[in-house]
């Protein structure tokens, strides 16, 4: 069983937590947050210090896990996942036993697939990305690195999804259309065509404010 540090303490990090336990791969040795975080152990397990600690922490086979959420933007799972290799940290890929990844699916480092969700044939997900619980992504469909995909998003065959996107809660995007990089789609859309890059998209209309 390998050794895994977590970079963020928050409400994603003790979900996660549940995801890696279950999984049963990896052995989680504590916790890194900013100065701020007022606790000292998270879930039963130890806060380290913070993100400038990594690499004094790194030793043979010690791997890291970005468990920061993502709403709006991608910028601190970014800067945390940059960290991590930085410091030479490898960034696996976890996925609870509890989803469906088909192995016709590719899903890139540091990714967590939660509790529940499927990832069905010829998907492509990129580094550093969630597929949050109950979450489908169909056959054939693009997801771009730091891209957050949330609680029973419902995306479609053949949707390519960019860079540093935020799917909603119970989204639904129609097949064959395309969510430019950094949108944000707002819990329950339905999508019906293709979204602009850094684009709001609120209630079925595209919103003129940038994410």
């Amino acid at each position: 069983m390998s050794e895994l540090i977590l970079m963020g303490g928050g409400g994603h990090c003790r979900s996660a937590i549940d995801v890696i336990e279950v999984e049963g791969i990896h052995r989680i040795i504590g916790v890194l947050e900013d100065q701020s975080f007022e606790a000292s152990e998270v879930m039963g397990y130890p806060v380290l210090g913070t993100d400038e600690n990594l690499p004094h922490l790194m030793g043979n086979g010690i791997a890291v896990m970005v468990t920061v959420g993502q709403i709006k933007t991608s910028q601190v799972r970014e800067r945390a996942f940059a960290a991590a290799k930085k410091a030479g940290a490898s960034q696996p890929v976890i996925v609870s036993p509890k989803a469906y990844c088909s192995r016709h699916a590719h899903i890139g480092d540091g990714t967590m697939v939660m509790h529940g969700a499927v990832i069905n044939t010829g998907c492509e997900i990129g580094q550093n990305c969630i597929v949050n619980s109950m979450a489908l992504l169909e056959h054939d469909v693009s997801v771009g690195d730091h891209t957050h995909i949330a609680t029973g998003a419902r995306v479609n065959g053949g949707v390519k999804i960019g860079p540093r996107c935020f799917i909603g809660s119970g989204a639904v995007l129609h097949n064959d259309i395309e969510i430019g990089e950094g949108a944000v789609i707002s819990a329950g859309s339905i999508v019906r065509s293709s979204v602009a890059t850094r684009c709001l998209y609120k209630d079925d209309q595209r919103s003129k404010a940038h994410a």
